[in-house]
């Protein structure tokens, strides 16, 4: 699947198309989706260190985080991983048949490079495994946040999302 190459491209594409449950398993070892570019703005990074009370001044302090190694205020790793949310519901196709998505957790999570005010990430989603029952569908989902502009991701994971079936 291909990702636009800058957070200024055209404006944001539609949906995928649902997958049906018996065909998820045909989905193993591809991309699934990669998402819109978001900016994690200091005020998106203040916003947050208010609601999780983590107001460390790489965060919060422009003045004394530019006299760091990472020259300037960066986002809370949690940031970038909480945004995977919005990244997954504008780029992974629903599940046909699904009544809710659930965050099932995190097989590993790596913050690998710093996200710096102001800049922008997406987020691509390979499918690395899958389970399906009558009941529900587990998608095993290798994620890396991308930073425009860097080589280096701001974060790899192996995320689980459950998926519940309607009877």
């Amino acid at each position: 699947m291909l990702c636009r190459s800058s957070p200024l491209s055209e404006a944001q594409s539609a949906r995928p198309a649902p997958l049906a449950p018996g065909a998820v398993s045909a989905r193993i070892g591809t991309e699934l989706g990669c998402s819109d570019w978001i900016t994690v703005s200091q005020d998106r990074i203040d916003r947050f260190a208010e609601c999780t009370e983590d107001r460390q001044f790489i965060h919060i302090d422009p003045e004394r985080a530019s006299q760091t190694p990472f020259g300037g205020p960066i986002a809370h790793g949690f940031l970038s991983l909480g945004l995977l949310s919005a990244m997954a519901y504008d780029a992974l196709p629903d599940i046909a048949g699904a009544q809710i998505g659930v965050n099932y957790g995190f097989d590993r999570v790596r913050f690998v490079s710093p996200v710096r005010a102001g800049s922008a990430v997406r987020g691509r989603f390979m499918l690395a495994d899958a389970q399906s029952t009558p009941a529900h569908v587990t998608l095993h989902l290798d994620v890396t946040v991308e930073i425009d502009g860097s080589t280096r991701p701001a974060l790899v994971a192996r995320w689980i999302n459950r998926h519940v079936l309607a009877p």
